[in-house]
């Protein structure tokens, strides 16, 4: 019994794995039965809940696992449980969809649950071969999730790219990862922190160039500019619920990943690791700023607008400092409800069995259904950082750490691209109020109805109750060594 407790840490990810394997199991013995059933996808909730549940009744400090291999802190914590939050509500938005394109299959939920064991494992990473294997299962999901669709030649030609670049990715961060072993004779975070001391870094360039080929990979992931060439076409061809998801909750997993290795693995080579997120930070911003205004289809302006969210969260990163990291968990807790709140709007998009992506189609959607108009002009205004929305303050936190840490330049430059990057928002906006009356959508599913509200919601009233996710952020950033 006691050998059992000492693997308390991972239950949550022993929950997950057991629930896909028995959830595949459910779907399979179902047979047909399981095809067009929405019990796998209400069961799937039920075990990321578990897995929340168990977060929650962790004991609080540091727990490692596996030579260190896996740890626990604050930080897992936090990120594991925003991981579950945005997986489960990306599963809720799928059910209608996938049922009217008849493709609500038992393998989705699977797949999600299974990619999300990856997502954790890499939020829990402490050792290179530990953040592989968890970014590797994470990315052969949603290779398939992508091109779930295999009548739709767009969900297979986003697959398809998905898998080619990720593989390229994956192959540039295993060669990183390689060189780093070799340089420093070691796997293990810690290991790597004593070895590649500034001193060290000075006489041994080989350890500079293996972080940056890391960082190459890592950058993949999280679609920062000039690795982000998959993103578009990927949110285009999805099916829109697995672009919500993708959205969410593995570029939340790969950020906290990134700043897990920089500051568990590398925090004597802040000054060269800082450069390259500046760079990393400043091109993200400013192409997902310019690149979105000549977009007409919502999806693909989305996806250039996560990457502009990206550079933002990324100017947290680079302060390098407490206040900086807390600031990053602030805005990916806050970016996550935006688009799971943006996304279900896009899906209510419809009319009758029939998906429509164009702006245009959003024409005098105040006068046809002004509640929807209104929910989604907050959270547009919200991700363009109009005050008092949720959205300002993210901004906010992460301006203000990189302000702290001197970093005059990037965050003038962060701000004068959210004004630019606020142009295309309020496009929307302005089609929606102002712009002739198009047929009116369908009645939306209640699942996407209860979305939007909640989304609209926190976006509105998070200026009333900031503190608790402030405070939140702050106790799992002070438990990462910096």
């Amino acid at each position: 019994m006691n050998e059992l407790m000492d693997y308390a840490p991972a239950l949550p990810e022993i929950i997950l794995a057991v629930g896909a394997m028995a959830l595949l199991m459910f779907g399979a013995f179902r047979g047909p039965r399981g095809e067009n059933s929405e019990a796998s996808g209400w069961l799937a909730i039920l075990i990321l809940a578990a897995a929340a549940v168990a977060i929650a009744l962790q004991e609080p400090g540091t727990q490692r696992l596996f030579n260190d291999a896996f740890v626990v802190d604050g930080f897992a914590r936090f990120a594991k449980l925003l991981i579950l939050g945005g997986s489960a509500a990306a599963l809720l938005l799928s059910f209608d969809y996938l049922r009217r394109a008849k493709i609500m299959k038992y393998e989705i939920p699977v797949l999600v649950l299974l990619s999300v064991v990856g997502m954790m494992m890499m939020v829990s990473a402490s050792d290179l071969i530990a953040l592989y294997l968890g970014l590797e299962l994470q990315s052969l999901a949603l290779y398939v999730l992508a091109a779930i669709r295999r009548d739709d030649v767009r969900s297979s030609e986003a697959g398809l790219k998905y898998f080619v670049l990720g593989a390229l990715s994956s192959g540039m961060l295993l060669y990183g990862a390689s060189l780093l072993y070799g340089f420093t004779g070691s796997t293990s975070f810690s290991v790597i922190a004593g070895v590649a001391q500034a001193d060290a870094v000075a006489a041994n360039i080989g350890l500079v160039v293996g972080l940056v080929f890391l960082l190459v990979g890592l950058a993949f992931k999280i679609s920062a500019v000039p690795f982000h060439m998959w993103t578009p076409d990927v949110y285009e061809g999805a099916p829109t619920p697995v672009t919500a998801f993708f959205a969410a909750a593995p570029k939340l997993a790969a950020m906290a990943l990134l700043v897990r290795v920089l500051v568990g693995a590398f925090p004597a080579m802040h000054v060269q690791w800082q450069q390259i997120v500046v760079f990393l930070s400043l091109a993200s911003m400013l192409l997902g700023a310019f690149a979105a205004i000549g977009q007409t289809n919502i999806k693909r302006l989305m996806a250039y607008s996560s990457i502009g969210h990206v550079g933002f969260a990324l100017v947290g990163l680079a302060a390098g400092s407490a206040e900086g990291i807390e600031a990053v968990l602030v805005y990916l807790a806050i970016y996550l409800v935006m688009t799971i709140g943006t996304f279900a709007c896009i899906l209510a998009m419809r009319r009758g069995d029939e998906m429509v992506e164009d702006i245009g189609e959003l024409s005098g959607l105040a006068e046809t259904n002004l509640p929807m108009a209104f929910v989604l002009a907050m959270l547009l205004f919200s991700l363009a950082g109009v005050p008092p929305l949720a959205g300002f303050f993210a901004k906010f936190y992460v301006f203000a750490a990189a302000v702290k840490a001197g970093l005059y330049p990037l965050a003038v430059i962060g701000v004068l691209a959210s004004v630019v990057g606020a142009f295309y928002y309020l496009r929307i906006v302005k089609v929606m109020f102002f712009d002739t009356p198009k047929e009116k959508f369908s009645n939306v599913d209640p699942y996407t109805r209860f979305s939007i509200a909640v989304a609209g919601l926190f976006v509105l009233f998070y200026a009333v109750f900031p503190s608790f996710l402030v405070d939140a952020a702050a106790a799992a950033a002070k438990s990462l060594a910096l």
